[in-house]
């Protein structure tokens, strides 16, 4: 894929217990690292994923991105708001870059966008994952109204690595660009096409596009 034309190599980590399905772990991402110097976005869809910090980052994970409804403890999960950033979610975020990692928020498309404001304000994550299908199976069609929430995180923060993932194409990433998406994830639409390269190609230049057009995405 990175000869193909990809910047990141995105891997997704489930664990049967937060989403149904059950992937891959910290091994697969130690042999990748062996044999790539690309940047490694891992995306744990995990419960507890305080849990796998330090395997991800002894396997060479560059971005780890937890989901902020899994940080919390299942029964405080309620207090999570807003305005000030919970304490095990903040915490979570400081140890993944203390292990040398960049630190990444996921959000489910049911999440509000504005729980994840904090965070970002306070300086303590890099990136913002925005969940564009239910999280755990690849192939599901693209989710218009969540790709919206990138619109508020990118007025309030230009320089924020804004990324999309699920059911992103060619006939459906401009919508995301748009809202202010810097970051595409796609599976199917590459590993099902006859020509990945091409469609590499397409995600990138909608996003040079919403970017050159005034758009802030980058």
């Amino acid at each position: 894929m990175v000869d193909l034309g990809a910047d990141w190599l995105h891997v997704d980590v489930m664990d049967g217990h937060f989403v149904p399905n059950l992937t891959l772990g910290a091994p697969v991402v130690a042999s990748l690292r062996k044999h790539t110097d690309a940047f490694l976005d891992v995306h744990l869809m995990v419960t507890n994923p305080e849990n796998w910090v330090k395997d991800f980052a002894k396997a060479g994970a560059d971005m780890y991105t937890f989901h902020l409804e899994a940080a919390a403890a299942p029964d405080d999960a309620h207090s999570l708001c807003p305005d000030t950033p919970h304490q095990a979610v903040a915490d979570l975020c400081a140890g993944v870059r203390r292990a040398g990692m960049h630190a990444g928020i996921a959000l489910k498309p049911a999440t509000p966008v504005e729980l994840v404001v904090p965070y970002v304000a306070a300086g303590l994550v890099d990136m913002v994952l925005i969940m564009t299908v239910e999280p755990g199976f690849g192939g599901q069609s693209f989710m218009p109204h969540a790709a919206a929430k990138a619109a508020l995180l990118r007025s309030k923060f230009p320089d924020l690595h804004i990324q999309v993932d699920g059911g992103l194409a060619p006939d459906t990433v401009d919508r995301a660009a748009a809202a202010g998406a810097n970051v595409i994830v796609a599976g199917s639409a590459i590993f099902g096409a006859s020509q990945p390269a091409e469609v590499i190609s397409a995600l990138r230049a909608s996003v040079t596009a919403a970017a050159t057009s005034g758009k802030p995405a980058h």
